[in-house]
């Protein structure tokens, strides 16, 4: 436990901080699992739609260093070749 003023205030800051990481965290998961079912049902333009609205918010996460930069940059990545991918399933299904 804190002794010292200025030990107790840390505390309480570090916990404010740490409530603040969660709550972003689990919004930027959400972003992403909201990516992955449009891709799973097969709607390319949904899938598109909930790409563009997670990439500002992976962005942002990023920006805040909740998450580290390449991160960000690697979860795009995966999931706009997804998306592209169904493109090439669709269009190979259709042949």
């Amino acid at each position: 436990m804190a002794n010292t003023a200025q030990a107790k205030k840390r505390a309480r800051q570090a916990e404010s901080r740490r409530q603040q990481n969660v709550h972003h965290r689990s919004t930027l998961r959400t972003y992403i699992k909201k990516v992955v079912k449009a891709i799973g049902s097969g709607d390319r333009t949904k899938a598109e739609h909930a790409y563009k609205e997670a990439v500002p918010v992976i962005d942002g996460m990023a920006r805040k260093g909740i998450i580290h930069t390449n991160k960000a940059a690697r979860h795009k990545s995966r999931l706009n070749h997804h998306i592209h991918g169904m493109v090439a399933a669709s269009a190979a299904a259709a042949s």
